[in-house]
């Protein structure tokens, strides 16, 4: 989720703090200052709010990374659901731009999850959360589908209009999105462009 050059590690008693704040993670997941690491990043549509990683190589699944959104010192943990993300934008309050509400939508489509996992948005194979270990048919099936996420103007209600790639589960599809100033975004239109991939987006958060 996001390129990782802008996480920002905690360290120290900061870490010692946070993790006794955490501890244990969703009352199964164990922490440990020698092991856990924890990093924060800021987010370009809230003022005060910050979102913070967790990972641990000890937990299973491996890969799994648990997120939190920080705010006046409540922390707000990213399920997978949208209560968690709709109480912060009410309370920060979210601030959409057009320049940052594709950022958002890369945002809310990941922590906001159906059945299979995120809505990844994808604009290319670089994108970290993709399926690694892919064969050479199946990488040019996605490289020649996927291209950047475009914002494409308000309609009448001053909702924003964008358009993209998604990745779920195991196929891709070009879906239209409409994001309210507020920060609930509905899905218009989505289109299968190629199903039945033989690897599927595997991010864990929960």
């Amino acid at each position: 989720m996001y390129d990782d050059n802008n996480w920002n590690p905690v360290t120290g008693e900061e870490l010692q703090g946070f993790l006794e704040q955490v501890e244990p993670i969703d009352g199964k997941f164990k922490t440990s200052p020698q092991t856990t690491q924890v990093s924060w990043r800021a987010l370009p549509f809230y003022d005060q709010v910050v979102l913070v990683r967790v990972r641990d190589p000890n937990w299973t699944p491996k890969n799994l990374n648990v997120y939190y959104l920080t705010l006046e010192g409540n922390l707000f943990r990213l399920n997978g659901t949208s209560p968690p993300i709709h109480e912060v934008n009410h309370a920060a309050p979210v601030k959409l731009t057009e320049e940052n509400i594709l950022d958002y939508l890369h945002f809310f489509c990941f922590f906001v999850r159906g059945e299979e996992g995120p809505f990844l948005i994808v604009e290319s194979t670089d994108n970290p959360d993709m399926p690694q270990e892919m064969d050479d048919q199946t990488r040019a099936v996605i490289e020649g589908t996927i291209r950047p996420a475009t914002y494409e103007g308000k309609n009448e209600k001053g909702e924003y209009l964008c358009d993209g790639v998604v990745f779920y589960s195991n196929a891709l599809f070009i879906a239209n999105f409409a994001v309210q100033p507020g920060g609930m975004i509905e899905m218009l239109d989505d289109e299968p462009i190629a199903a039945d991939l033989p690897v599927k987006v595997d991010a864990p958060i929960a």
